[in-house]
């Protein structure tokens, strides 16, 4: 999983930028480092992989308009090496161009323009999160005679006993559902416990969570076993 915290201890305030308009990049820094965060800035999607695998952060700011790949690109890539929090930026205003940011792994998404104080207010929800809120009332959940077991102790998620890379939404989801197996929940519910506020097209965007969800956890995602949809209402934990 992410780390939250650093190697003292402390809460991970590591940030590395990637975006290649430098106004940008001032205002981001500026208004971060004034909040107490330590911000690494990379111009291009090459430099910005680089210094998220040298740096470890808590958290990434990502353009999707970058000067040699696509942010998308970027997205997949850090996804493969990390669960870092990804905070995506783009001038894309579409549903459609948000839910598929999201559907790569990205936790929350910041059209442009947009306010500094804003992103700030996003930067906290997200990494509040990170460092858990509300827990299942149990330190490990086992579903299926433990071929799913949900460790809120270790932050980890294992099947078949091997650990599953959850990215901090997808985890905070799982543990959501998992704390009172059976009930249902909406997904006005879901979007306000993952997001931490109204999000415009919550529907498709917590839709888009759980299938990523279910890719990870499921035996056969097309038939789940754990994570059931309860037609016009929302999902559900399947109660063991």
């Amino acid at each position: 999983m992410t780390r939250p915290y650093d190697e003292s201890g402390q809460p991970n305030k590591r940030i590395v930028v990637i975006d290649d308009d430098p106004s940008v990049q001032e205002v981001v820094r500026a208004y971060l480092e004034k909040d107490g965060y330590h911000v690494f800035v990379a111009g291009t999607a090459t430099e910005g992989l680089r210094l998220a695998e040298r740096i470890k952060p808590g958290l990434v700011v990502l353009d999707l308009m970058l000067p040699d790949r696509s942010g998308e690109d970027v997205c997949r890539e850090v996804r493969r090496r990390s669960d870092v929090p990804i905070l995506m930026l783009t001038a894309k205003a579409s549903e459609d161009e948000r839910v598929t940011g999201l559907a790569l792994g990205a936790d929350d998404y910041l059209t442009k323009p947009f306010s500094p104080r804003e992103l700030v207010a996003r930067v906290r929800a997200i990494l509040r999160r990170t460092l858990g809120g509300e827990q299942p009332l149990v330190e490990v959940i086992s579903l299926d005679g433990g071929e799913l077991e949900i460790d809120t102790v270790a932050h980890e998620v294992r099947k078949a006993g091997e650990p599953v890379e959850l990215t901090p939404s997808e985890y905070k989801l799982l543990t959501t559902l998992a704390r009172y197996p059976g009930r249902v929940y909406s997904r006005f519910e879901l979007i306000n416990h993952v997001q931490g506020y109204d999000y415009e097209g919550y529907e498709r965007t917590i839709d888009a969570h759980v299938k990523n969800l279910r890719r990870k956890i499921e035996p056969d995602p097309k038939h789940p076993r754990y994570v059931e949809t309860v037609f016009g209402v929302g999902y559900r934990l399947k109660k063991q």
